[in-house]
């Protein structure tokens, strides 16, 4: 698969955001095979840290190997990683992220912060941006256009 059908699977994900703000991850094994997906679920959880790749990486390493490390996998996002998440996905030993939209409130994969190829951590994963970009921010845009007028 190409990074814009990785990135078309988090968006199918991210469709099914409910009340949440719509983002989706999913992860690839190095075969290319889909290992989980998911979208944001804080609000229908209640748990802060249900964020699309945290729940994506769990489920992930469920399946995938030794048990939480997900070497040669490739994260896939519709949103820049935020500072939880990118944490998770270094430690969890991600090979490849790619992702939609940029995130510059937020984001930690060089938007505001750059956690993932900080030389300090033992693991930085590749990283590719972008991808499919205008279609993941309007989704965004659309969701906070429709709360801000509620």
């Amino acid at each position: 698969m190409d990074d814009s059908s990785l990135v078309r699977v988090a968006l199918d994900a991210a469709r099914r955001a409910g009340p949440d703000v719509p983002i989706g991850a999913a992860v690839f094994a190095p075969d290319g095979r889909l290992l989980a997906s998911a979208h944001n679920a804080r609000e229908e959880t209640g748990d802060p840290t249900a964020h699309a790749e945290i729940l994506a990486l769990r489920e992930a390493a469920r399946i995938h190997g030794d048990g939480w490390r997900l070497d040669g996998c490739t994260l896939a996002v519709t949103v820049e990683p935020c500072t939880m998440c990118a944490g998770a996905l270094v430690l969890a030993r991600v090979a490849r992220l790619v992702f939609g939209a940029w995130e510059p409130r937020t984001g930690a994969v060089a938007s505001l912060w750059d956690v993932v190829r900080d030389r300090r951590l033992n693991h930085r994963p590749e990283v590719v941006g972008g991808i499919l970009e205008r279609e993941c921010a309007a989704l965004l845009d659309a969701f906070f256009a429709g709360h801000r007028q509620a």
